[in-house]
This record gives C-alpha cells, sequence and structure tokens, in this order.
C-alpha cells in the first residue's frame, strides 16, 4: 500500500511545520515525515532554511522518531553538501528503519552510496535524467508545474524495481486531487515501492486507504 509522508510533519498551521508538535503527531498516526537537514557550528540540525541557533539538532529530532517508530517511510531532505557521516549516525542512533535521503547535490551523492545510505535520485519536467539511476534506489518525482509524466513512465521504473516517492501538487500550490485520481485509478496506491509526500497525510489516507 502506499506510504504516506507528512511533507515537514504533520502540521495544522503554518507555523508548526518542522516542530516536534507536527513530528510526534504525523508519527503517531502513522504516517512517515519528510523534513528537511542542515548543519551549525559542526551539528546536524532540522532546518529548511539556513539554520539559526535554537533550531532542533537532530539528536532531538531522532529522540521522537525512537520513541514511536513507524513502517512508513521517513524522507530526509538534504539541503547542505558533505552532511553523509552526520546522517548515518542520525539514523543509527534514531533507529530509524525505512527512510531515504534525497535532494542533496549530484556530487554529494557519491558520499550517501559510499555509506550505503538509502539514497533517491530526482526526476521533473526540468530533471529528465535522474543522476547514478542504477546506484540510486529510488526517484523523488516532483512536478513544479504540471503533471509531466504518464503511467508508462511510471511502469518503467517500476520494472527497474525502483521505489517512487511523488510530491503532491498541493506543495507548489496547486489542487492535488486529479493527481491522486490518477494514482489511485492506475492502482499506484496498491503498490508497497509507491510513496506520497502531501501536506494533507489525514486526507491521504481516507482517499487510498478509507
Amino acid at each position: 500500500m502506499i506510504g504516506i509522508i507528512a511533507h515537514r510533519g504533520f502540521w495544522t498551521v503554518a507555523s508548526e511545520k518542522n516542530s516536534k508538535v507536527a513530528f510526534v503527531r504525523a508519527l503517531e498516526q502513522g504516517f512517515g515525515i519528510e523534513t528537511d537537514f542542515r548543519d551549525l557550528n559542526g551539528r546536524l540540525v532540522v532546518s529548511h532554511d539556513m539554520p539559526v541557533d535554537g533550531v532542533m539538532t537532530a539528536e532531538e529530532f531522532g529522540d521522537i522518531c525512537r520513541a514511536t517508530p513507524v513502517n512508513a517511510p521517513m524522507a530526509l531532505n538534504i539541503k547542505a553538501d558533505g552532511l553523509h557521516p552526520l546522517v548515518s549516525e542520525m539514523v543509527r542512533s534514531s533507529s530509524i528503519k525505512n527512510y531515504f535521503v534525497f535532494d542533496m547535490s549530484v556530487p554529494d551523492m557519491r558520499g550517501y552510496f559510499s555509506l550505503n545510505i538509502p539514497t533517491f535520485t530526482r526526476i521533473s519536467e526540468y530533471e529528465q535524467s535522474p543522476s547514478f539511476l542504477e546506484r540510486a534506489v529510488g526517484l523523488w518525482v516532483d512536478s513544479f508545474e504540471e503533471q509531466w509524466f504518464d503511467i508508462s513512465l511510471v511502469e518503467h521504473y517500476l520494472r527497474l524495481n525502483k521505489s517512487i516517492s511523488f510530491v503532491s501538487p498541493e506543495l507548489h500550490g496547486r489542487s492535488h486531487k486529479e493527481f491522486w485520481n490518477f494514482l489511485k485509478s492506475n492502482n499506484l496506491h496498491k503498490n508497497v515501492l509507491i510513496s506520497l509526500c502531501t501536506d494533507f497525510p489525514l486526507d491521504a489516507r481516507n482517499f487510498f486507504h478509507g
């Protein structure tokens, strides 16, 4: 069944994004989490933008994950180069099992491969040729302006046994309804290799699993 990933946690107001309350709420509902990692003064921290003092540390995030383990995938968005040793230690100490990293620069992917960290490559209307496809365990599929792919492309990557995580359109300010219907009408929501990163995790669970 489709894995539901709560974008920056299961937040109800924008100020809760990437916060402890949003992460705890997501995990307690059984959702995975997409969140962002950078470094601050040599430490790994949770931050979408340039980090400042007081942001959540990776240790704090790990404690939250360890307290409420889930089966849904955890999508670790890498916002800076050279973090692979710190990410590896955070994953080990937090006991996260089902996870992948993505969105780092293409050369930086090599560091994650060297540590056998599950790594997704990217594809979008602007990135038609996914880098390191053979070495990547999956693809992060984005659509910035509109849905640019059809079912044949999805099936192609599934035949290669690649996991696929789709970015739901509401993350770019568009309606999600047509895309969710695309996933369901093609039975992609029944495929264990498929996950969806969404701002509406509860609606997604009701739509795909209700």
